[in-house]
Protein backbone atom coordinates (compact mmCIF):
# COMPACT_ATOMS: atom_id res chain seq x y z
CA UNK A 1 0.00 0.00 0.00
CA UNK A 2 1.08 3.40 -0.46
CA UNK A 3 2.67 5.13 2.27
CA UNK A 4 0.95 8.22 3.75
CA UNK A 5 2.68 10.59 6.70
CA UNK A 6 5.34 13.11 7.28
CA UNK A 7 8.20 12.41 5.49
CA UNK A 8 11.43 11.32 7.80
CA UNK A 9 14.92 11.29 7.90
CA UNK A 10 17.12 8.93 5.70
CA UNK A 11 19.84 8.92 8.41
CA UNK A 12 17.55 7.42 11.11
CA UNK A 13 15.18 5.58 8.96
CA UNK A 14 15.27 1.55 8.87
CA UNK A 15 14.48 -0.46 5.90
CA UNK A 16 12.49 -3.87 6.52
CA UNK A 17 10.95 -4.16 3.57
CA UNK A 18 12.07 -3.52 -0.09
CA UNK A 19 11.17 -3.35 -3.42
CA UNK A 20 13.27 -4.02 -5.92
CA UNK A 21 11.70 -3.18 -9.32
CA UNK A 22 13.62 -5.92 -11.28
CA UNK A 23 12.40 -9.59 -11.80
CA UNK A 24 12.77 -11.91 -9.09
CA UNK A 25 16.46 -13.76 -9.49
CA UNK A 26 16.09 -17.53 -10.71
CA UNK A 27 18.86 -18.41 -8.64
CA UNK A 28 18.21 -19.25 -5.19
CA UNK A 29 22.41 -17.90 -4.48
CA UNK A 30 21.53 -14.76 -5.85
CA UNK A 31 23.65 -12.13 -3.40
CA UNK A 32 19.96 -10.54 -3.22
CA UNK A 33 18.53 -13.32 -0.89
CA UNK A 34 21.60 -13.66 0.75
CA UNK A 35 21.36 -9.89 1.92
CA UNK A 36 18.02 -10.59 3.02
CA UNK A 37 19.03 -13.32 5.06
CA UNK A 38 22.10 -11.54 6.42
CA UNK A 39 19.56 -8.09 7.71
CA UNK A 40 16.43 -10.20 8.36
CA UNK A 41 14.95 -8.04 5.83
CA UNK A 42 11.87 -8.65 3.22
CA UNK A 43 12.81 -7.93 -0.54
CA UNK A 44 10.03 -8.22 -3.09
CA UNK A 45 10.85 -8.25 -6.95
CA UNK A 46 7.99 -6.59 -9.54
CA UNK A 47 9.96 -5.00 -12.42
CA UNK A 48 8.55 -1.44 -13.14
CA UNK A 49 8.52 -2.13 -16.83
CA UNK A 50 8.68 -4.66 -19.76
CA UNK A 51 11.44 -4.44 -22.74
CA UNK A 52 9.77 -5.01 -26.65
CA UNK A 53 11.79 -5.78 -29.41
CA UNK A 54 12.15 -3.46 -31.95
CA UNK A 55 11.11 -6.17 -34.97
CA UNK A 56 14.32 -6.18 -37.95
CA UNK A 57 11.71 -4.94 -40.31
CA UNK A 58 11.38 -1.65 -37.93
CA UNK A 59 15.20 -1.30 -36.78
CA UNK A 60 15.93 -1.42 -40.63
CA UNK A 61 14.47 1.92 -40.98
CA UNK A 62 17.57 3.44 -38.81
CA UNK A 63 20.01 2.54 -41.49
CA UNK A 64 22.45 1.11 -39.53
CA UNK A 65 24.90 -1.51 -41.12
CA UNK A 66 25.47 -3.36 -37.33
CA UNK A 67 28.82 -5.17 -39.66
CA UNK A 68 30.65 -1.88 -40.58
CA UNK A 69 30.89 -1.09 -36.47
CA UNK A 70 34.32 -2.12 -35.07
CA UNK A 71 33.02 -1.56 -31.50
CA UNK A 72 29.91 -2.27 -29.70
CA UNK A 73 29.10 -0.16 -26.37
CA UNK A 74 26.82 -2.34 -24.08
CA UNK A 75 25.10 -1.01 -20.68
CA UNK A 76 23.14 -4.26 -19.42
CA UNK A 77 22.04 -7.69 -20.24
CA UNK A 78 19.15 -6.66 -22.08
CA UNK A 79 20.94 -4.48 -24.47
CA UNK A 80 23.35 -7.71 -25.30
CA UNK A 81 20.66 -9.98 -26.07
CA UNK A 82 18.74 -7.86 -27.85
CA UNK A 83 21.90 -7.24 -30.30
CA UNK A 84 22.51 -10.73 -30.68
CA UNK A 85 18.68 -11.13 -31.45
CA UNK A 86 18.87 -8.61 -34.38
CA UNK A 87 22.31 -10.03 -35.61
CA UNK A 88 20.36 -13.31 -36.09
CA UNK A 89 17.00 -11.66 -37.45
CA UNK A 90 19.26 -9.76 -40.42
CA UNK A 91 21.79 -12.36 -40.75
CA UNK A 92 24.41 -10.47 -39.67
CA UNK A 93 27.89 -12.08 -39.12
CA UNK A 94 30.03 -10.36 -36.42
CA UNK A 95 33.65 -9.93 -37.45
CA UNK A 96 36.40 -12.08 -34.85
CA UNK A 97 38.11 -8.29 -34.52
CA UNK A 98 34.68 -6.57 -33.14
CA UNK A 99 35.45 -5.32 -29.68
CA UNK A 100 32.96 -5.02 -26.77
CA UNK A 101 33.24 -2.01 -24.46
CA UNK A 102 30.89 -3.10 -20.79
CA UNK A 103 29.45 -1.18 -18.05
CA UNK A 104 30.40 -3.74 -15.85
CA UNK A 105 32.39 -7.42 -15.37
CA UNK A 106 28.90 -8.83 -14.51
CA UNK A 107 27.81 -7.32 -18.42
CA UNK A 108 30.98 -8.42 -19.99
CA UNK A 109 30.84 -11.93 -18.91
CA UNK A 110 27.07 -12.25 -20.06
CA UNK A 111 28.81 -12.39 -23.32
CA UNK A 112 29.84 -15.89 -22.74
CA UNK A 113 26.13 -16.70 -23.88
CA UNK A 114 26.89 -15.37 -27.11
CA UNK A 115 30.52 -15.47 -28.36
CA UNK A 116 33.91 -17.21 -27.54
CA UNK A 117 34.72 -14.60 -24.91
CA UNK A 118 38.37 -15.18 -24.59
CA UNK A 119 39.40 -15.25 -28.15
CA UNK A 120 37.25 -12.00 -28.30
CA UNK A 121 38.47 -8.38 -27.31
CA UNK A 122 36.10 -7.43 -23.94
CA UNK A 123 36.41 -4.39 -21.89
CA UNK A 124 34.90 -3.17 -18.80
CA UNK A 125 34.85 -0.35 -16.44
CA UNK A 126 36.82 -1.33 -13.13
CA UNK A 127 33.75 -0.30 -10.89
CA UNK A 128 30.61 0.17 -12.81
CA UNK A 129 30.82 3.58 -13.46
CA UNK A 130 30.12 5.51 -17.11
CA UNK A 131 33.81 7.17 -15.81
CA UNK A 132 36.04 3.96 -15.39
CA UNK A 133 33.92 2.56 -19.06
CA UNK A 134 35.28 6.17 -20.37
CA UNK A 135 38.78 5.28 -19.67
CA UNK A 136 38.80 2.07 -21.38
CA UNK A 137 37.27 3.25 -24.15
CA UNK A 138 39.91 6.30 -24.25
CA UNK A 139 42.82 4.17 -25.13
CA UNK A 140 41.30 2.29 -27.75
CA UNK A 141 38.88 4.96 -29.43
CA UNK A 142 41.09 6.35 -32.29
CA UNK A 143 40.55 3.86 -34.85
CA UNK A 144 37.13 2.50 -33.87
CA UNK A 145 33.63 3.14 -34.72
CA UNK A 146 31.54 2.90 -32.03
CA UNK A 147 27.44 1.33 -31.65
CA UNK A 148 26.06 2.21 -28.53
CA UNK A 149 22.62 -0.75 -28.47
CA UNK A 150 19.94 1.14 -26.32
CA UNK A 151 16.29 1.64 -25.58
CA UNK A 152 14.50 3.72 -27.93
CA UNK A 153 13.11 5.54 -25.13
CA UNK A 154 16.37 5.19 -22.95
CA UNK A 155 19.51 6.09 -23.46
CA UNK A 156 22.08 7.38 -21.50
CA UNK A 157 22.99 10.57 -22.05
CA UNK A 158 26.11 10.52 -20.16
CA UNK A 159 27.69 8.11 -22.99
CA UNK A 160 25.87 9.91 -25.97
CA UNK A 161 28.02 13.71 -24.50
CA UNK A 162 31.44 11.29 -24.05
CA UNK A 163 31.30 10.00 -27.24
CA UNK A 164 30.61 13.55 -29.04
CA UNK A 165 32.56 15.24 -27.12
CA UNK A 166 35.50 13.11 -27.60
CA UNK A 167 34.88 12.78 -31.09
CA UNK A 168 34.16 9.36 -31.49
CA UNK A 169 32.80 8.08 -34.33
CA UNK A 170 29.68 6.42 -33.36
CA UNK A 171 25.76 5.75 -33.69
CA UNK A 172 23.05 5.18 -31.96
CA UNK A 173 21.25 2.00 -32.60
CA UNK A 174 17.52 1.17 -30.78
CA UNK A 175 16.94 -2.25 -31.01
CA UNK A 176 14.12 -2.50 -28.30
CA UNK A 177 12.37 0.33 -25.93
CA UNK A 178 11.07 0.36 -22.61
CA UNK A 179 7.20 -0.17 -21.50
CA UNK A 180 5.75 0.73 -18.42
CA UNK A 181 4.32 -2.08 -16.27
CA UNK A 182 1.12 -2.29 -14.02
CA UNK A 183 2.57 -1.98 -10.29
CA UNK A 184 -0.80 -1.15 -8.44
CA UNK A 185 -0.64 -4.85 -7.65
CA UNK A 186 1.85 -5.04 -5.26
CA UNK A 187 2.18 -1.40 -4.29
CA UNK A 188 -1.13 -1.72 -2.78
CA UNK A 189 -0.51 -4.88 -1.10
CA UNK A 190 2.57 -4.04 0.83
CA UNK A 191 3.85 -0.50 2.68
CA UNK A 192 7.14 -0.69 1.12
CA UNK A 193 10.20 1.37 3.55
CA UNK A 194 12.46 1.67 0.30
CA UNK A 195 12.27 1.34 -3.45
CA UNK A 196 14.96 0.52 -5.37
CA UNK A 197 14.95 1.57 -9.10
CA UNK A 198 17.42 1.06 -11.86
CA UNK A 199 16.19 2.69 -15.26
CA UNK A 200 14.80 6.07 -15.76
CA UNK A 201 12.12 4.38 -17.10
CA UNK A 202 11.45 2.63 -13.67
CA UNK A 203 10.70 5.63 -12.42
CA UNK A 204 8.68 7.25 -14.87
CA UNK A 205 6.59 3.95 -14.81
CA UNK A 206 5.57 4.71 -11.32
CA UNK A 207 4.58 8.23 -12.07
CA UNK A 208 2.38 6.29 -14.89
CA UNK A 209 0.39 3.77 -12.57
CA UNK A 210 0.56 6.48 -9.55
CA UNK A 211 1.31 10.43 -10.97
CA UNK A 212 0.20 11.64 -7.72
CA UNK A 213 2.89 10.05 -5.92
CA UNK A 214 4.23 11.43 -2.68
CA UNK A 215 7.37 10.28 -1.15
CA UNK A 216 6.88 10.69 2.45
CA UNK A 217 9.04 8.05 4.56
CA UNK A 218 9.42 5.87 1.66
CA UNK A 219 13.27 5.64 1.05
CA UNK A 220 14.64 5.67 -2.55
CA UNK A 221 17.27 3.84 -4.23
CA UNK A 222 19.22 4.62 -7.05
CA UNK A 223 21.40 2.90 -10.08
CA UNK A 224 23.04 4.92 -12.80
CA UNK A 225 23.22 8.64 -13.12
CA UNK A 226 20.50 8.73 -15.36
CA UNK A 227 17.85 7.17 -13.09
CA UNK A 228 19.34 9.86 -9.87
CA UNK A 229 18.48 12.45 -11.99
CA UNK A 230 15.11 10.91 -13.20
CA UNK A 231 13.92 10.57 -9.65
CA UNK A 232 15.41 13.97 -8.38
CA UNK A 233 13.75 15.94 -11.57
CA UNK A 234 10.85 14.24 -10.04
CA UNK A 235 11.11 16.19 -7.02
CA UNK A 236 12.23 12.99 -5.20
CA UNK A 237 15.03 12.59 -2.83
CA UNK A 238 17.60 9.75 -3.21
CA UNK A 239 18.99 7.89 -0.36
CA UNK A 240 21.00 5.26 -1.50
CA UNK A 241 23.30 6.12 -5.14
CA UNK A 242 25.13 3.43 -7.21
CA UNK A 243 27.75 3.14 -8.67
CA UNK A 244 30.38 4.05 -6.60
CA UNK A 245 33.81 3.57 -5.59
CA UNK A 246 32.84 1.47 -2.56
CA UNK A 247 29.48 -0.02 -4.13
CA UNK A 248 29.93 -0.87 -7.66
CA UNK A 249 26.34 -2.31 -7.60
CA UNK A 250 23.10 -1.93 -6.18
CA UNK A 251 23.25 -4.90 -3.65
CA UNK A 252 26.71 -3.73 -2.22
CA UNK A 253 25.00 -0.24 -1.73
CA UNK A 254 21.64 -1.67 0.15
CA UNK A 255 24.38 -4.21 2.17
CA UNK A 256 26.52 -0.36 3.39
CA UNK A 257 23.16 0.96 3.57
CA UNK A 258 21.97 -1.72 5.53
CA UNK A 259 25.11 -2.46 8.15
CA UNK A 260 25.46 1.29 8.75
CA UNK A 261 21.99 1.44 10.24
CA UNK A 262 22.18 -1.83 11.86
CA UNK A 263 25.29 -0.06 14.21
CA UNK A 264 23.30 3.13 14.83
Amino acid sequence: MLKNGAPKSGSSKQARSILITQPKPESEKSPYFELARKYSIELTFHPFIKLEPIPAREFRRQKIDIASFSAVIFTSRNAIDHFFRMCEEMKVAISQDTKYFCITEAVALYLQKFILYRKRKVFYGADGTNKSMFDVINKHKENERFLYVCSENQQDNDIVGWLKNNRCEYQLAFMYRSVSNNVKEVMETTAFDMICFFTPSGVRSLFDNYPSFSQNSTLIGAFGNNTIKAIEEAGLQVEIKAPAPQAPSMIAALDMFLSDKGKK
